[in-house]
C-alpha cells in the first residue's frame, strides 16, 4: 500500500510524481520495482479524486502486466456515520486514515510505505519475508531508521521516535514534529518555541509498516474517537504511529522492528529532489539499479 494523497504544502507541488530517475522516474516507480522484485504480489495506491486519472495514466503503463494494481481514493468527506466534514477543514486526516480507506482493496498481509520515500530493496524485501511467515492476526512490524540518516538539510521533519525492548520488539513511538538537523545531531522543537537535544541514534519510524488486515478493526475504532476529540481542529492529524502506540499500551498487538541494510532519502522539500537525484544516479552506477527499471 503506497501512500500518496498527501498535499505535499512544503515541497510546492505533487512530490508524487517529481522525477528522479533518469528517464523521469518517480520514487514511486522505484518502490514499485522493488517491491516486484521482493515477491509482492499487489500494488494499492492511495490518491485523491482530483489527480486520479493523471496519477493512473503516469503509472500504468509501466506496470501493465508486471504486478497487478488498485487504486483508492482519501478524501475529506469520507468519514464515519455520524460526522460531518468541518468547512475550514482542508488538509487531509492523515496516515492513519489513508490506511483505514485501503481497507476496500486489502485482505491478505501487507506492507505500507509512503509515495515519497525511497527505502530500498532490502527494507521491502525483509518486511515481505515477515509478512510471509506465519503471523498471528495481531503480530506487526516495521523497519526502524537512524533518525541522522532522516533528516532534511532543507527544514523541519516530522518522525515517529521508537523505544524498543532488548528483544527487538516496540515498547513506545512517540510522533515528533518539528525535527531539524544540527550538526551530527538533531533537536526537537516544541509548541512554546523550546528546543530539546536529540542524539541522531534514536530509531524512527519512517512509516514502512507490515500489518495484518486485523489493523482495520483497530483504525476504525480509533479513528472515530479521534474525530470525537479532535473533528473541530483544522490541522489534527489521525497519525498511524499513535494508533501502533495505542495497541501496544493495550497490549492488543505487537510490534516487531526490524532492521535492514537500506539507504533512506526522500523529498520533503524541492531543495531535497536534486539530492535524490544524485543518490539514484550513484545507485545506478553502483548496478543496483538498472538504468531503466520499466
Amino acid at each position: 500500500m503506497i501512500l500518496a494523497a498527501g498535499m505535499g504544502s512544503r515541497f510546492g507541488g505533487l512530490k508524487q510524481v517529481a522525477p528522479v530517475g533518469p528517464n523521469g522516474e518517480t520514487i514511486i516507480d522505484y518502490s514499485v520495482y522493488d517491491a516486484i522484485r521482493a515477491g509482492y504480489g499487489k500494488v494499492v495506491f492511495i490518491i485523491r479524486e482530483s489527480f486520479a486519472d493523471a496519477f493512473r495514466e503516469r503509472f500504468e503503463p509501466g506496470l501493465k502486466g508486471k504486478i497487478e494494481t488498485s487504486y483508492v481514493c482519501q478524501e475529506l468527506n469520507m468519514l464515519p456515520e455520524g460526522f460531518t466534514l468541518p468547512p475550514t477543514r482542508e488538509k487531509p486526516w492523515g496516515t492513519g486514515h489513508a490506511i483505514l480507506l485501503g481497507e476496500k482493496a486489502v485482505t491478505e498481509p501487507f506492507a505500507v510505505i509512503n509515495a515519497d520515500d525511497f527505502y530500498g530493496f532490502n527494507a521491502l524485501k525483509t518486511m515481505a519475508d515477515f509478512l510471509a511467515s506465519p503471523l498471528k492476526e495481531n503480530q506487526y512490524a516495521m523497519v526502524g531508521y537512524f533518525l541522522r540518516n532522516t533528516l532534511s538539510d532543507f527544514g523541519s521533519v516530522s518522525r515517529g521516535i521508537c523505544e524498543t525492548t532488548p528483544g527487538g520488539f516496540l515498547k513506545k513511538i512517540t510522533e515528533t514534529t518539528r525535527i531539524t538537523r544540527k550538526g551530527q545531531a538533531a533537536v526537537y522543537t516544541d509548541d512554546a518555541g523550546t528546543e530539546y537535544p536529540l542524539t541522531g541514534n534514536e530509531t524512527v519510524s519512517m512509516n514502512i509498516w507490515g500489518f495484518q488486515p486485523s489493523i482495520f478493526k483497530y483504525l476504525e475504532e480509533k479513528f472515530t474517537g479521534f474525530l470525537q476529540a479532535h473533528l473541530d481542529k483544522a490541522k489534527s492529524e489521525f497519525f498511524i504511529p499513535t494508533v501502533v502506540y495505542e495497541l501496544l499500551t493495550e497490549q492488543k498487538a505487537t510490534v516487531e522492528v526490524l532492521q535492514a541494510d537500506s539507504p533512506w532519502f526522500g523529498v520533503t522539500y524541492k531543495e531535497d529532489q536534486p539530492l535524490v537525484q544524485a543518490k539514484i544516479s550513484e545507485l545506478i552506477k553502483t548496478g543496483d539499479y538498472p538504468a531503466r527499471i520499466f
